[in-house]
C-alpha cells in the first residue's frame, strides 16, 4: 500500500504562474529582436540594475576577477573542472564513428560532428552557482565546440568572480554578464555587438526555461529545465538525520523546489519530518529551503521495494538518491531519472558540483525520455552513404518499386535513371 504522511502541491495548481511567465517572455523576446543591444541593455537594468558600456567582459575584466578570488578557491574549482573534463573525455571516447559495408558494394556510416557555436547560461543571481560553468562550459569543449560563450547574471551588483574565474578557466571564448530572458535571447537571436550561437544549454529560473522553450526551433537547446527535484528512496538501515540533510540541501535552491521522502519504514519518515523541522531552525538558508519544503515537500511511505520503484518511475524525478540496504536493487529496476546517487556515501550535492557527473538535467517528468547534458548533446550524428554501379541497380530494382508503391514519380525516376545507365 502506498501513504502519504505528507503532500505537496500539485504541477497543475502553477498553471496561472506559467502563463503569466510565458506572456512576459513573449514581450521581452519580441523586443530585443527588434531593438537589440538597446532591449537588452533596458531589460538588464529594470531586472538587475545593472547597464556597464559592455556587457562583454574585457581581457583586464577578467583578470581583475582573479585577484578577487582566492587561490584555494582557484584550486578546488580547477580541481572540480578536472573531473567534469574526465568524465566527458571517456562520454566523447565512447562515440565512435561508423562506416561499414551493408551489402556488396553498399557503404553506409555515420561521423560525429561538433556543433559549430553553444552559449552556455550560469545562473547566478540569488546564488553564484559556479559549477554550472564547468558543466557547460567544459563539457561543450571536450564535445569539440569552436565558439562557447558564457553569460551569467551580476552577482551584488557587479560580475561575479568566481564564475567568470571559472568560465575563463573552463575555456569560454567570450563572457558576458547579464542574466535572465535577455541573456538567453542575446546569445540565441543576436545583436549588434553579439553574434548568435547555434545551441542555448544551462539551468535557470522559470523565466530562463520559457526563453529557451520559445526559442527551441531556432537554435538547439539541452532540455526543459524546471524547479531542482530530489527524491529520496531510504529505508531503516539510514536515519532521519541524514535523510533530512539531503531533502534540505535540495529544497534551498528555491521555494518551488519539491523535495519528496520515498520509504518503507514509518518510523524513518515521521523521524525525518522532525528532523527536517529542527534543521530549518538552524539551517542559513531555512527561509528558502523551509518554504520548498511545507509546499512541495513530500513523504511517501510503501510497503515494497516494488512499490518504491513503481512511485519513483511515476515520479521520473531529476535526482534520485538511494539509501537502502539493496542498493543495486533500485539501480537495475529504475528507469525514469535525471542522475541516480546510490549509496549513503554519495549525495546529490557531490554530484551539483564537482564529483564528475553533469548536473544539468531533466525535471518535470522529462526523464521518461531524455537524459541530463552531457558531452553528446553538443554533437550531431550525421550519416552517409556510397554505393558502387553493381549495388545501385540492386538497390535500386528495390527503390524504383517502392517508389511506385507511394506514387512518387519523381523518386522512382531517380531509381530509374541509375538503372537504365548501370545496367548497359
Amino acid at each position: 500500500m502506498i501513504s502519504y504522511l505528507k503532500k505537496g502541491k500539485q504541477e497543475g495548481d502553477k498553471k496561472e504562474f506559467l502563463q503569466q511567465v510565458k506572456s512576459t517572455v513573449e514581450t521581452i523576446i519580441e523586443d530585443i529582436e527588434s531593438n537589440g543591444d538597446k532591449a537588452i541593455a533596458k531589460y538588464s537594468e529594470k531586472f538587475d540594475k545593472w547597464n556597464p558600456k559592455s556587457f562583454r567582459l574585457s581581457e583586464d575584466d577578467i583578470a581583475k576577477c582573479y585577484t578577487q578570488v582566492p587561490d584555494s578557491v582557484i584550486e578546488d574549482i580547477k580541481w572540480a573542472q578536472t573531473q567534469v573534463r574526465n568524465f566527458a573525455q571517456i562520454q566523447r571516447d565512447s562515440m565512435k564513428d561508423v562506416e561499414v559495408e551493408t551489402i556488396p558494394g553498399v557503404i553506409l556510416g555515420h561521423k560525429h560532428i561538433p556543433m559549430e557555436s553553444v552559449g552556455c547560461y550560469v545562473p547566478g543571481g540569488k546564488y553564484p552557482l559556479v559549477a554550472s560553468a564547468h558543466m557547460s562550459v567544459v563539457t561543450a569543449k571536450v564535445a569539440g565546440v569552436k565558439r562557447v560563450i558564457a553569460a551569467a547574471p551580476p552577482f551584488n551588483g557587479t560580475p561575479s568572480p568566481a564564475i567568470v574565474v571559472a568560465m575563463d578557466l573552463a575555456g569560454a571564448d567570450e563572457i558576458y554578464c547579464f542574466g535572465g530572458v535577455q541573456a538567453i535571447a542575446a546569445m540565441a537571436i543576436g545583436t549588434e555587438t553579439i553574434a548568435p550561437v547555434d545551441m542555448i544549454v544551462g539551468p535557470g529560473n522559470a523565466f530562463v526555461a520559457e526563453a529557451k522553450r520559445q526559442l527551441f526551433g531556432r537554435v538547439g537547446i539541452d532540455l526543459f529545465a524546471g524547479p531542482t527535484e530530489t527524491l529520496v528512496i531510504a529505508d531503516e538501515t539510514v536515519d532521519g538525520e541524514l535523510c533530512a540533510a539531503d531533502l534540505l540541501g535540495q529544497a534551498e535552491h528555491g521555494p518551488t523546489s519539491p523535495a519528496i521522502l520515498l520509504t518503507n519504514s514509518e518510523k524513518l519518515a515521521k523521524d525525518t519530518i522532525k528532523e527536517i523541522e529542527r534543521q530549518l531552525t538552524i539551517l542559513p538558508t531555512a527561509e528558502v529551503a523551509g518554504e520548498a519544503w511545507r509546499v512541495y515537500g513530500e513523504v511517501i511511505v510503501c510497503d515494497t521495494y516494488e512499490e518504491m520503484v513503481e512511485v519513483a518511475n511515476d515520479l521520473a524525478f531529476e535526482h534520485v538518491q538511494i539509501m537502502t540496504k539493496n542498493v543495486p536493487y533500485f539501480k537495475e529496476h529504475m528507469r525514469n531519472f535525471g542522475a541516480l546517487f546510490l549509496g549513503p556515501e554519495t549525495n546529490v550535492s557531490y554530484g551539483d558540483k564537482c564529483i564528475g557527473t553533469n548536473h544539468t538535467l531533466p525535471t518535470r517528468k522529462a526523464a521518461r525520455y531524455t537524459g541530463g547534458l552531457w558531452v553528446g548533446k553538443f554533437i550531431k550524428t550525421c550519416t552517409f552513404q556510397s554505393a558502387t554501379e553493381a549495388a545501385s541497380i540492386v538497390v535500386g530494382e528495390y527503390c524504383s518499386r517502392l517508389c511506385a508503391v507511394e506514387g512518387f514519380a519523381g523518386h522512382k525516376e531517380q531509381a530509374d535513371i541509375r538503372l537504365r545507365r548501370y545496367k548497359g
